[in-house]
């Protein structure tokens, strides 16, 4: 009898989120005869004996934080077991490649990543491993290979921490609900110059078929998930497909609510879309505004300005759904003006309690592969690559910027969790007291949040 082989799969950071980059490879995995373990260590303790017994050990870097702090573990990883073969994936991967390389990882895999790991899995010798791999290494500088379009596969989640140990969804009523991740699409049509999709998908985006992501939301569902948290990029790349998604969702389960990420420009363009949204239990809809400078948009490339923005308020709150816009509150082009104006407008409009307090202390990111590094207007500010931090560093040039932005951290670092309100008070007063602006009236509090949110206190 063949001893089957073990494969070991760790997700170090996903947003409070279960981990979805463990389920899909793990569906893969197993439907290739594999034993697949799954570990996300942000939720349970990593044992030695089951990195001692894995063939391929696998990383989901997804993110920027998750990168960060795989970097301790693949090197726990690559010492107890110097035979395993270990690989990472995600957006993040690619982009760190090199680094990746040099602390252990022997091969790396980006967008629709299931069926090269699974191949590379399956490549038992050197010489396969290595001609496996060959067509897809590419460091960042290189142009973004075309995606491959993959059979996608029902994620098998049965491994994995129950949902009741993630994120819930706080409801203004004070109720809460067990939080479920799929991704109804990957990839984006956009080619935004500060997004960390673009360089790995570099304006391409692949539909998963509706079969697959309701059958995910179903098993969720039964796991205890009374919401669903779509991670698309952009919902309304194929906007299509996103409402026959969510309409078959609502019929299949009235009850449960979701959310969804929808670009400024296409919650305008497809305004006619959202009372459905609302109507099929859409909970909010998250939205990057990043900015209210018209010339740092266009700088970002983000195909909407700060009037658009405006729009998008009114039509969201006519259609009956709820609006959380995000932002890069930190970048070389802020002024202690401008951050007030900032703060200002999401006052005026009403928005304090749609905004999580990390979003008022967020700083540009520089990762490999940015596409703003081949702007003209990003080039003076930027230093250079800081392998501790895995970004570009960048000063602001006014000084004076750069010490609010370490005093705000602070004031959010310290009450992730607070009221919103208060946090974001706190920080206006900051912030006006250090442009030499009157600070506005106080905001009369209230007893609890008027708008629902996930609790999951960090972002990025």
């Amino acid at each position: 009898m063949v001893d089957r082989m073990q494969a070991l799969l760790i997700s170090t950071y996903e947003m409070g989120r279960q981990p979805f980059g463990l389920a899909s490879p793990a569906a893969w995995l197993r439907t290739g005869g594999w034993d697949v373990v799954c570990v996300d260590v942000s939720k349970e303790r990593l044992r030695d004996a089951d990195v001692k017994s894995a063939d391929v050990i696998a990383f989901h870097l997804p993110m920027h934080t998750a990168t960060r702090l795989a970097a301790p573990v693949i090197a726990k990883a690559r010492a107890l077991n110097r035979s395993a073969r270990i690989c990472a994936y995600g957006l993040y991967a690619p982009l760190n490649g090199q680094w990746l390389r040099s602390i252990g990882v022997d091969a790396v895999f980006g967008g629709e990543f299931e069926e090269e790991l699974t191949q590379w899995a399956g490549a038992t010798t050197q010489g396969a491993v290595g001609r496996a791999f060959q067509g897809r290494q590419r460091g960042p500088e290189r142009p973004a290979p075309q995606i491959p379009r993959i059979r996608f596969l029902v994620p098998d989640r049965s491994t994995l921490p129950p949902l009741s140990k993630y994120a819930t969804l706080q409801l203004p009523d004070g109720t809460t609900r067990a939080v479920g991740y799929t991704e109804a699409s990957r990839g984006c049509k956009h080619l935004c110059r500060h997004c960390p999709v673009v360089p790995i998908y570099n304006g391409q985006f692949r539909i998963v078929p509706p079969g697959v992501v309701l059958a995910d939301v179903a098993a969720q569902v039964a796991g205890g998930a009374g919401h669903i948290t779509f991670g698309d990029p952009d919902f309304f790349n194929g906007p299509t497909h996103a409402m026959r998604i969510v309409e078959a969702l609502h019929a299949a389960h009235p009850s449960v609510s979701y959310d969804v990420t929808i670009k400024v420009e296409h919650l305008l363009r497809h305004r006619a879309l959202l009372p459905r949204l609302a109507e099929t239990g859409c909970a909010f809809v998250t939205s990057a505004i990043e900015s209210l400078d018209d010339r740092v948009l266009t700088i970002f490339d983000k195909g909407h300005t700060r009037a658009d923005f405006f729009d998008a308020v009114d039509v969201c709150a006519a259609a009956g759904v709820t609006l959380i816009p995000t932002f890069v509150a930190f970048h070389p082009w802020l002024t202690p003006e401008s951050y007030c104006d900032l703060l200002d407008t999401i006052a005026g409009l009403d928005l304090v309690d749609h905004v999580a307090p990390i979003q008022l202390a967020i700083r540009l990111l520089l990762p490999e592969g940015s596409r703003l590094l081949t702007t003209p207007e990003m080039r003076p500010h930027v230093g250079a690559f800081d392998p501790k931090t895995l970004t570009y560093r960048w000063t602001h040039p006014d000084r004076a910027v750069d010490a609010l932005h370490q005093e705000v951290s602070t004031i959010v670092g310290m009450r992730l969790t607070a009221d919103r309100r208060v946090v974001f008070e706190e920080v206006s007063r900051l912030a006006h007291d250090r442009a030499g602006m009157p600070s506005p009236s106080a905001r009369p509090f209230r007893d609890r949040a008027t708008v629902p949110y996930l609790n999951e206190p960090w972002y990025c």
